[in-house]
């Protein structure tokens, strides 16, 4: 069964410099909005025994088993207790459905390329910096873009294949 796309394809042009915005913690991070499948609260997660933390479990969407993955605990950040603003951002990576547990979704803003920098090359050792593809600046303020293919590791996509 294929995924129900958010976004009609024949606006991918238009979707280029539009990024959904979602917190953790403090920060604000966008993915691009093209790799957006849908947004959905939070929902019964099934564990998965002998996974790494950061993969939460599955959950059941509309008949499709769909891997979670608690960014949060995938960027080594404090773990909080999910709420009712808790969401899971369905992203599709390498023709996989793939669930991103945030803890809120604020907007979908457009961030043109001359707004966008390299991210910061001092934390290029540290393992986050790697899901990093730039520096989005917002008025007076800066979001962390992800390179959405690098959130999953190799690693996660091995054990998720089974």
């Amino acid at each position: 069964m294929a995924d129900e796309q958010l976004w009609d394809e024949e606006d991918e042009n238009t979707q280029a410099d539009k990024y959904l915005l979602f917190n953790l913690g403090e920060e604000v991070y966008g993915i691009p909005i093209t790799h957006v499948i849908n947004i959905i609260e939070l929902q019964k997660i099934t564990e998965v025994p002998d996974m790494p933390n950061h993969i939460r479990g599955v959950i059941n969407l509309r008949g499709s088993v769909i891997p979670v993955m608690d960014l949060r605990l995938r960027f080594r950040l404090p773990e909080r207790e999910y709420d009712d603003r808790t969401c899971i951002i369905i992203v599709r990576i390498a023709e996989k459905s793939v669930g991103f547990i945030c803890d809120t979704v604020a907007e979908v803003h457009d961030i043109a390329p001359k707004d966008i920098e390299e991210p910061l090359q001092f934390k290029r050792d540290h393992d986050q910096a790697r899901y990093i593809s730039g520096l989005g600046k917002v008025g007076d303020d800066v979001r962390i873009l992800l390179d959405v293919e690098k959130v999953l590791s190799e690693e996660d996509q091995r054990v998720l294949a089974g």
